[in-house]
């Protein structure tokens, strides 16, 4: 006993402050939201892989029925912009406690970021971290009791490019701050050069950052766009992190980019593989030239573009085994939802199928092509009325309907229905 008493005085003196105050606070019992050993637990310790999209609340406070959209969809998380008065119109605690209780209803992980710095140090509107930190300072009050739901991203790509922005200084003041002012909440920090981290500040001094939190309940967040063209690159980065046991998600992406083209394959695949978050930007309502940025047309779920149909239902895409947050889970086990209802056939042409079934509150369906003992996706729709197009004439074509709920539950199949394409003119 005494050897070993001697060795763990040894280890102990071995440690810097900042790494000894990092090791008690892993050590120490959490509430809510955590980082542990380099990767984001909940307060029951379940591993919390946060997979979503970043929907425009600051833009577009009143499309609240986009949250129930973003579950149906497969996301457990959703990472909203939030103004803070100096660029764009301040969110006001009642908007904060709206959101909170959004996130909370529709049984989603909410990450909150303070939008107004975006670029500062070359975008001459941006806010500084300082302003960001009085934001989250005044709105305290409304996130009170909050830790086992959201996470307050500090500052939304806080600095421009170039190896000269202070990122690293006043990041951890930010960190420091918050935590003096009573914050609990797990805290995400933005990397700078538009959050791309093109100059590797964020990556070569992660570990500072990391050792300025007191609680040691800080993670990192990079935007990957034009700087991540290649797969070598997606890899490299985010392995660096991995490899130190640090935590990491990626807070933004999309399928191509006015600044260089994303390799979103890599992106996804990557986290899958290695069990990181991701946030696809975003769910609707970019300035018309930025319209490829959108997942789903005017905010209707129904009218996926071509990026929503990649990242929602593609390889590696949101409804690829994205699990629900434990501290929404009732505590027994959940009876799968029932199979649609009332699935019929409404019209058929000599190249198109309309079907309908009895709609279910925030649910999401699947239509499958059913050939013997052989199913094909035809698409995935919140709507409960649809039209199969490009079908072949004078064949009969066989249908069914999945349903997922909330809890990203799928039923069982729903009867089959067949339709027969008239003769092509």
């Amino acid at each position: 006993m005494r050897s070993l008493v001697v060795l763990a005085v040894l280890a102990g003196a071995l440690l810097t402050p900042a790494r000894a105050a990092h090791a008690e606070a892993e050590a120490a019992p959490r509430a809510g939201i955590h980082v542990r050993d380099g990767r984001l637990v909940e307060a029951s310790g379940s591993d919390l892989v946060l997979r979503g999209v970043n929907h425009d609340f600051m833009w577009y406070p009143d499309r609240n029925s986009s949250f129930a959209a973003i579950k149906a969809a497969g996301a457990n998380a959703v990472r909203l912009p939030l103004g803070i008065g100096h660029q764009w119109r301040r969110s006001d605690t009642e908007d904060i406690a709206k959101v909170v209780g959004l996130c909370r209803a529709n049984r989603l992980i909410c990450i909150l970021d303070a939008h107004d710095t975006t670029g500062f140090g070359q975008d001459r509107k941006a806010a500084t971290m300082a302003q960001a930190v009085q934001f989250w300072l005044d709105v305290r009050g409304a996130l009170a009791g909050s830790e086992d739901h959201i996470i307050v991203n500090i500052a939304n790509e806080p600095f421009g490019n170039g190896t000269t922005m202070p990122w690293v200084q006043q990041t951890s003041d930010a960190i420091r701050a918050l935590r003096a002012a009573g914050y609990r909440n797990a805290l995400m920090v933005d990397a700078p050069g538009w959050g791309q981290d093109e100059s590797f500040v964020m990556r070569d001094n992660a570990e500072k950052v990391r050792d300025a939190d007191p609680q040691g309940n800080t993670l990192f967040d990079i935007h990957m766009y034009g700087e991540f063209g290649t797969a070598g690159k997606v890899n490299s980065y985010l392995s660096s992190f991995t490899d130190r046991r640090l935590p990491i998600l990626i807070g933004e992406f999309s399928g191509e980019h006015q600044w260089g083209d994303p390799d979103e394959d890599a992106i996804m695949a990557f986290a899958e593989a290695r069990e990181l978050g991701y946030f696809g930007w975003s769910w609707s309502g970019n300035d018309k030239q930025y319209s490829y940025l959108d997942l789903v047309d005017d905010f209707d779920a129904g009218k996926l573009t071509a990026w929503g149909r990649r990242f929602i239902s593609g390889p590696n895409g949101l409804t690829t085994g994205t699990r629900e947050a434990t501290v929404y889970r009732n505590s027994g086990a959940a009876s799968p939802p029932r199979a649609p209802q009332q699935v019929r056939v409404l019209d058929v042409t000599s190249s198109q199928v309309v079907l309908s079934w009895k709609p279910r509150r925030y649910a999401t369906y699947q239509v499958v092509a059913v050939d013997g003992a052989a199913e094909t996706r035809v698409l995935t729709t919140n709507r409960s009325t649809v039209t199969l197009r490009g079908l072949r004439g004078s064949t009969e074509h066989t249908f069914a309907v999945y349903s997922r709920d909330l809890l990203g539950a799928r039923s069982p199949r729903s009867a089959l229905v067949a339709a027969v394409t008239t003769p092509a003119s």
